[in-house]
């Protein structure tokens, strides 16, 4: 009896680790930006588990831009700085905070150039995700499609 306590007790902390890890997985992936205004896909962001359990995102196509067709962040800061938004990584920093749900990352504007609070949160059976960017109280949000 003591040997199978001692066994579940051990066996505990792998299945809550691989709970967590299926949670992430669900946002894990490359999802479709809208334009609010067009509403036509704008952009494909990769969505990627970190090293330290975080979330993160980057742009891997850039579809739509009144910038050309090979922007880049002319108005962002530090090491983006005038760096092509393809293969920029846009949102880190997202932790899980219940089911379906992430919050206290970062995501960037490269169209302005701003950073804001993030936190995102699975819709649809997985197919589509709320993501909202905030400072202080003024938030905006997007609805990203899987892809």
């Amino acid at each position: 009896m003591r040997k199978i306590l001692t066994t579940a007790l051990l066996a505990l902390p792998l299945l809550a680790a691989s709970l967590g890890a299926s949670a992430a997985d669900a946002a894990v992936g490359r999802w479709k930006t809208i334009d609010d205004k067009t509403g036509k896909v704008k952009s494909i962001v990769e969505i990627y588990p970190t090293t330290n359990g975080s979330l993160a995102g980057k742009v891997v196509e850039v579809l739509s831009s009144d910038r050309g067709p090979n922007p880049v962040c002319d108005k962002c800061d530090g090491e983006r700085k005038n760096k092509p938004v393809k293969g920029m990584v846009i949102l880190w920093g997202l932790k899980a905070d219940g089911a379906n749900e992430w919050a206290g990352g970062t995501i960037l504007d490269p169209a302005n150039g701003k950073t804001y609070k993030s936190k995102m949160e699975l819709q649809a059976g997985g197919q589509k995700l709320d993501v909202s960017g905030c400072i202080a109280f003024i938030c905006r949000a997007q609805t990203w499609q899987k892809e």
